[in-house]
């Protein structure tokens, strides 16, 4: 199976690395110039990657990079111990809470948003996590 790293575009390598640290208590790592580093705690390494608003974000599109609230398919979910305690610690460090937390047969959810724009969750399992609901069909 090949090896996972995320990485995150931010407009400013250091208020990245001080949002995902402070909100997410993760550590750093690797540092690799002043356009990229790691950060560790997780089940696999998050590389924050500053990047300019307005650059193209790849070659085979037209899509710019922006740091404005957006959508994209593609999300993080973060697995936490204790949902309030980090929902606080997110909101402390920058983040905006975009849907409050909500009970679901798995356990508990709240989605945020980072300021730089992405998107993600935070989740609380509780009993057997996502195989409460494991093959039957819902997710609430």
């Amino acid at each position: 199976m090949p090896g996972l790293r995320v990485c995150i575009d931010v407009d400013d390598l250091d208020d990245g690395l001080r949002f995902y640290t402070r909100a997410l208590g993760l550590v750093p790592g690797h540092r690799f110039g002043e356009e990229w580093a790691e950060l560790l705690g997780g089940p696999c390494p998050i590389d924050v990657i500053a990047k300019p608003p307005g650059t193209v974000a790849s070659p085979t599109t037209r899509a710019l990079r922006a740091y404005d609230r957006h959508w994209t398919p593609v999300h993080l979910d973060f697995v936490v111990e204790d949902l309030d305690v980090a929902v606080r610690s997110c909101v402390a460090a920058g983040a905006k809470v975009e849907r409050e937390i909500e009970g679901k047969v798995w356990g508990r959810i709240s989605v945020l948003a980072d300021p730089f724009g992405h998107g993600f969750c935070l989740l609380e399992f509780k009993g057997r996590g996502y195989d409460e609901v494991a093959g039957t069909g819902s997710s609430t």
